[in-house]
């Protein structure tokens, strides 16, 4: 019952916020703006199915460990020819498919480049190098003669389905994430001219209000927009806002801002709205550049929009027993990426909430602690899949009344599950 009215406060709070942020208030005392949230018992249990035990804030050096582990296992997944071993599973007697999902190739790129910056080390430069190579090599390539633009591919003999050979937004948009990553940390690794075409094709999927089609299918006439996708327009600001950031350029910012503004638009008025932590990292980049861009809506707007995507992640959150190895999960089922995803969003929005509105943090540091304890719990420890993340960890009895996911994926392991929480614990640990 504790938990449950701290959530309520917390929420009536954060509401009062949003509607001031709505009004255009600029200049509300801290005492009276910030947010205020009771303590919650810092008691955790356990995610290795062992004993209860009492959770502190993860120390400096448990999370170095853990980010290490991580990024071991992802670089010891990386092959000759620079492609990931996709997913594996912890239970021997369960065999791993064979598809390979070309996007999170992308995403793992991103966060070992992460780890490169916090850790450099020739190994995981060579093993970044191999893996853009593959990323360039077996996904980029032209919309058709003469276009100008490139674009990430999804081939079906690559993902092992029947899908039509398709340019997904979210591939091309993750893509920039992954290359101009790799870039920033080795300077002319990647063309320019190569992340400019790609460009050009996330503003040619760009609609006039700034939202997205999601896929360009040539079978299927080209731009299609039968099937939107929540992460894709996030994704895709992202890129923009680092392409931006690498030479300048006016036309990749105001394509991010009008995706972020959009959004923001879409939003507005809802109490409750996804949870897009690529939207919140896009909003982190692009903030700092805000006035320069075309600002098809008001600063306030994007602000009140990262609030209501990053209060709605924290109203989200369960409340478990403190001996459930789920305590921590903000989804309250024992799954690991979500969690990772959200602590994602919200590290980012802790980047800029607090100077642009006086938010107190105190509580969103407190949930953040909690899920990365979560995270770093449910970490294989030792062994040869050491620094695996698997899907999610199975619950106690008593938390039997939330949906848990069960069956042969239950101790799956891909690599996008790895890269979210390595992501998510390297924020944590910046």
């Amino acid at each position: 019952m504790k938990n449950i009215k701290e959530r309520k406060k917390f929420m009536l709070v954060f509401f009062v916020i949003l509607a001031s942020v709505m009004m255009g208030i600029t200049d509300v005392d801290r005492r009276d703006q910030a947010v205020a949230v009771p303590e919650a018992s810092m008691t955790d249990a356990s995610s290795e199915n062992t004993s209860p035990k009492a959770v502190s804030e993860v120390s400096h050096d448990e999370i170095k460990r853990a980010v290490h582990l991580s990024a071991g296992y992802l670089l010891r997944a990386c092959d000759d020819k620079g492609k990931f071993a996709y997913s594996i599973n912890l239970d021997p007697d369960v065999k791993p498919g064979a598809k390979y999902n070309i996007l999170r190739h992308a995403g793992t790129i991103y966060a070992l480049a992460m780890y490169e910056e916090m850790f450099p080390s020739h190994k995981t430069r060579e093993i970044l190098n191999r893996a853009a190579g593959f990323l360039i090599k077996e996904g980029i390539a032209p919309l058709g003669e003469g276009m100008d633009m490139l674009a990430v591919w999804s081939y079906p003999e690559l993902s092992r389905d029947n899908s039509p050979v398709q340019a997904k937004l979210g591939g091309t948009g993750l893509g920039l994430v992954a290359l101009l990553s790799v870039d920033r940390i080795m300077p002319g690794t990647v063309s320019m001219d190569l992340v400019r075409e790609m460009g050009n094709f996330v503003l040619f999927m760009q609609k006039g209000d700034g939202s997205f089609y999601a896929k360009y299918i040539p079978s299927a006439g080209g731009r299609n927009d039968e099937w939107t996708s929540l992460y894709y327009p996030g994704e895709a600001a992202l890129g923009l806002m680092m392409l931006y950031e690498k030479e300048y350029s006016v036309k990749w910012l105001n394509a991010a801002v009008k995706a972020i503004s959009y959004l923001s638009t879409l939003r507005a008025g809802r109490t409750s709205v996804e949870p897009d932590h690529w939207a919140l990292l896009a909003t982190a980049r692009l903030l700092p550049h805000y006035d320069l861009s075309c600002r098809p809506v008001s600063r306030t707007d994007i602000i009140r929009h990262a609030l209501q995507v990053a209060g709605s992640m924290y109203a989200g959150t369960a409340d478990l027993p403190a001996d459930s190895p789920a305590y921590g999960c903000l989804t309250g089922d024992g799954r690991t990426t979500p969690t990772s995803t959200r602590l994602e969003g919200l590290q980012a929005a802790l980047t800029f909430l607090e100077h642009e509105r006086s938010v107190s943090s105190d509580a969103m540091k407190e949930r953040i602690a909690k899920g990365i304890r979560f995270l770093v719990n449910s970490q294989v420890k030792s062994g040869r899949n050491a620094g695996a993340i698997p899907r999610n960890v199975r619950l106690l009895p008593q938390d039997q009344g939330r949906r848990e996911p069960v069956g042969r994926r239950t101790t799956e392991v891909r690599i996008d599950y790895v890269q979210h929480a390595l992501s998510a614990m390297i924020q944590y640990m910046r």
